[in-house]
Formats: structure tokens, sequence, C-alpha cells
């Protein structure tokens, strides 16, 4: 089969499958998984594609179809500068997820070895995004279900010069002793339990644990808030993602806990996105 056959064929399996963006992800699977060298003009490349490799694309538009999420069949995602290993049992890393980063990374801006705690750690992204911003950063990345610890530790270990502790432990109910850090940080689960339901397929097929926040969303925010203030250190800064209409509910629980500077940041579509305070 050409190169142009397999891409329009897998685009159109894709687009009557609902997919959002049918000619990315084709592009995406062709390239990752075709062996079909990136930047060719795939709609018109007449170059032929072995049958082996076109068993592969076809077998993986298939998964892409049911919904799958693309970074899971493909198996890796970029995020900032970093490719970070992901799959079933562990959030998609998402570009919004990088203002979180970007935000902690410029409060640490000009500190020496400043400490960082990522609480609800995942893959790794906000930990390990932070440090690659912030190089001289000392991470302690916390994360408690299984699947989503080993995808955290195999990403650390894709990053040797990185100076980043994992560690297996319960946000909600922590069993580790904790010191105070320069800045603590959170993408916790934020999505209300009866929205959950009408979520987009793709997220469905992410771990509920990572986005399951409970009655109204907020059940994290309230453990960072009431406990997790307290491993930081004067003058430290705790900054989470948030929801969409989450900001004024998350600001509330920060100035209850003694926060002060509290500032809400948009994303690049205008949704307030990360809260931010320092003790």
């Amino acid at each position: 089969m050409k190169v142009c056959e397999l891409y329009q064929h897998v685009t159109e399996q894709l687009r009557k499958a609902g997919c959002d963006s049918p000619a990315f992800d084709a592009c995406c699977l062709l390239e990752d998984l075709g062996g079909v060298p990136h930047g060719r003009l795939l709609a018109t490349d007449e170059s032929e594609v072995s049958a082996e490799a076109v068993s592969r694309v076809l077998a993986a538009a298939t998964r892409r179809a049911s919904r799958e999420p693309l970074q899971y069949i493909l198996g890796r995602w970029d995020f900032l500068s970093l490719t970070l290993e992901v799959g079933e049992g562990v959030l998609v890393p998402r570009p919004d997820t990088e203002l979180l980063c970007e935000t902690v990374a410029q409060k640490l801006k000009g500190m020496k070895t400043p400490s960082v705690l990522d609480l609800c750690a995942g893959s790794g992204c906000v930990g390990l995004g932070i440090w690659s911003l912030c190089p001289e950063a000392c991470v302690t990345a916390v994360e408690l279900y299984e699947e989503a610890y080993g995808y955290l530790c195999r990403n650390v270990a894709r990053y040797p010069t990185a100076d980043v502790t994992v560690i297996c432990d319960d946000v909600l109910s922590p069993e580790a002793a904790y010191p105070l850090y320069d800045a603590i940080v959170s993408n916790p689960p934020y999505i209300p339990s009866a929205d959950l339901k009408g979520l987009m397929a793709e997220v469905q097929h992410e771990p509920m644990t990572a986005l399951d926040g409970e009655a109204d969303g907020l059940r994290f925010y309230r453990a960072i808030a009431s406990h997790w203030t307290t491993h930081l250190k004067d003058g430290g800064v705790l900054a989470v993602e948030i929801g969409i209409g989450q900001a004024q509910d998350v600001r509330a629980l920060f100035e209850e806990a003694g926060l002060k500077d509290i500032t809400v940041y948009s994303d690049l579509g205008g949704v307030e996105r990360v809260v931010c305070g320092r003790r």
C-alpha cells in the first residue's frame, strides 16, 4: 500500500469514528508506527509501505477508532521539552498543565537548589516539567497508585540528571515524613463525580483515580490547603491546577489556610487554570 493510500484510509476511518483530529492522528500513526519519515506530505506520497508496517498502523488505527487515547497507542507524549512514557493507568500530560510548571518555575527563579514537592504526581510531568525549566530544583514526587507510580519511576529514569525523588504515598492520608519545601505543586483529581460520565470518550480510558475529585471536585484542594501548607517554608509557594469554575472556591481555601498574594492564572484559552499563593 502507498503512503497516501494508507494515510487517506486511516484518516477517513478516524473521521467516521468521531475523533477530533483524524488527519493529525493518522499522521502520528504513520510516522511513529509505520516508519514514514517525519515531514513528508503524506496525502501525496506515493512511496510504498511494507506489509508489516501497514499491519501495525491498521491495528493502531482500530484502537484509535475505539477512542483509545492517541498518547496511549504511541506509548509516549511530549510535554514542554520532555518526552514522557504514558499508557493505561496514568493521566495523559496536557498542554494546560504546562502553565502550572511555568508559573512555579518563575516563582523559583534566582533561588539556589529550591525544594519542590509534587503531589498526585502521575506521569511526573509536573515535577519533571519544573525541573526542565529550573534545573537546579530538587523535586520530590508523590504518587499512590501502582500503575501511575510505575510510569513515574520510568519517566524519572529517562532523565538521570534530574534531582527527583519518588515516593509512593497517599496525599489524603500520608504515611511518610516530609520536611519543608520552597514550593508545593499539584494537578490533583478535580472533576466532580457527577460529571465523569459526560467526559470525552478518550478521557473515559484514563484512570478515574486521577480524575474524580468527588462530590464538588474540591476534596484534594481541601486536603492540600489544610495539611500540606504546613510543609511550606516561610515565603514558600503553593500552586495547583484547577478545573473550569473552581478558581474562587480554591482561592477561598487558600485564604482560609493563611496564604497571601493569591493569584489566579489563565491558560491560552482564557480559562482560569492555576491558583498560586504564598505562605
